[in-house]
């Protein structure tokens, strides 16, 4: 499937949301959509756990 296709139902799924569920529904179908779509990334092996919990060194602080 190509990533046309995947936006499109994306946005299909938005606005029927929006539409029917009003603007709090359409809130909820969009962070669940980005929740799905970084989880298949991890699926997929395309992010690593790392990308986001990063540990602070000592060296990078300024103070």
């Amino acid at each position: 499937m190509s990533m046309a296709v995947v936006g499109l139902i994306a946005g299909m799924a938005l606005g029927f949301a929006g539409y029917f569920g009003g603007f709090g529904a359409f809130l909820l179908v969009a962070a669940l959509g980005a929740v799905g779509f970084v989880a298949g990334r991890f699926l997929e092996g395309d992010l690593e756990p790392g990308d986001f919990l990063r540990s602070r060194s000592r060296g990078d602080r300024r103070g």
